[in-house]
């Protein structure tokens, strides 16, 4: 895709959550909590489905031929609704815990898989729900442009995710609470997503507010899935670090796989809030925060604190 519609992507993604926020603070106040999906699912899609194949007609009607290799059942169950899902993602201590789609790109006003409209890539899940059908909350869902499928040699290397900030918490709002509250971070520092194939745990690193504008910054973080190079993952994983809100001591180097959940922070700037993790090493836990491998320097910095308090401990 080309930049400048990359950069209309990022500014509508801002403003949409928002502004929206802000209509349905004035408009819907008394409506119902967040819907969790997997209710919806065992609801909408019977039980059974999960157990069978999917038809033989499925490339005819979506235009695409899924892999069998190790499919979930849910995976197989949520593909009958929208051939777009590519996993699940569940955050530990948020309401987060929804189905991913990934944006099929530029859409034409003649796929009416799609409801007959142009739309630019990575626009149409902003306002539209996992049945293709028009909500103003949007979907939480994968950049166009990125691999999440069952070899994992061939997956991006950062799977970048994008959500609304809705003001109840829905979508990406409730993340709002690792930049207010630190300690929630020690508490809740995994993530964990599906693809359609295996589940993978991620541990966060970095917490920051950054620029969306694209000749504000030179952090185009929308436009870094690849990172296949040392000198650029080094390089996002240095502009994650120089913005976050406080160090978190989980180590990161050129190999492992990223996430970044991008949301709004505030529309009178066109800024971000992003949330990235990296996926867990062999021998870390999820749910464990001891078994994270952490930086030499946070290592030390932590030693000296619990140094210094033993001294002004004061003697028996």
């Amino acid at each position: 895709m080309n930049k400048p519609a990359k950069i209309i992507t990022a500014c509508a993604t801002c403003a949409a959550a928002l502004g929206l926020g802000v209509l349905a603070v004035m408009i819907n106040k008394d409506k119902k909590a967040v819907p969790i999906y997997s209710d919806v699912i065992e609801t909408t899609v019977p039980v059974e489905v999960t157990t069978k194949e999917l038809p033989d007609d499925l490339a005819e009607k979506y235009g695409f031929v899924p892999s069998q290799l190790g499919m979930t059942d849910r995976a197989k169950s949520l593909l009958h609704v929208n051939k777009d899902v590519i996993g699940w993602i569940k955050v530990d201590g948020l309401q987060i815990d929804y189905p991913i789609v990934r944006d099929p790109g530029e859409i034409h006003s003649d796929q009416a898989f799609y409801g007959g409209r142009d739309y630019y890539p990575n626009f149409f899940y902003l306002d539209n729900d996992l049945y293709r059908q028009y909500d103003e909350k949007g979907s939480l869902f994968l950049d166009y442009r990125d691999n999440f499928g069952s070899i994992e040699s061939e997956q991006s290397t950062n799977q970048v995710i994008y959500g609304h900030a809705w003001w109840n918490g829905e979508m990406l709002g409730c993340t709002r609470e690792y930049r207010l509250n630190p300690d929630f971070y020690w508490n809740n520092p995994f993530i964990h997503v599906s693809s359609n194939y295996k589940d993978y745990d991620y541990v966060i690193f970095a917490i920051l507010v950054t620029s969306g504008t694209y000749d504000e910054t030179d952090f185009h973080y929308w436009d870094m899935e690849d990172l296949s190079s040392e000198e650029d993952f080094n390089f996002y994983i240095d502009k994650c670090k120089s913005r976050w809100l406080y160090d978190t001591g989980v180590d990161v180097k050129y190999g492992d796989k990223l996430i970044t959940l991008s949301t709004c922070y505030s529309d009178v700037d066109n800024s971000r809030f992003l949330v990235v993790g990296r996926r867990l090493r062999d021998g870390e836990v999820a749910g464990d925060t001891n078994s994270i491998q952490r930086t030499e320097a946070w290592l030390q910095a932590k030693k000296q604190e619990a140094e210094q308090a033993a001294e002004e401990q004061p003697q028996q």
